[in-house]
């Protein structure tokens, strides 16, 4: 019974590191495409 839960602590964990994993990322590429996000936005706004 012991390794159960050990085993579920575990699953726990990896997908904690998973969503870790997936924010670090979503984050770097909001961090080198935000300035051009942003710069399409400006010429939607002045254009309109």
């Amino acid at each position: 019974m012991k390794c159960l839960a050990a085993e579920k602590g575990q699953g726990l964990v990896e997908y904690a590191l998973i969503l870790v994993m997936v924010a670090v990322v979503v984050i770097v590429i909001l961090a080198l495409l935000g300035p051009a996000i942003g710069a399409v936005f400006s010429n939607i706004v002045n254009t309109v």
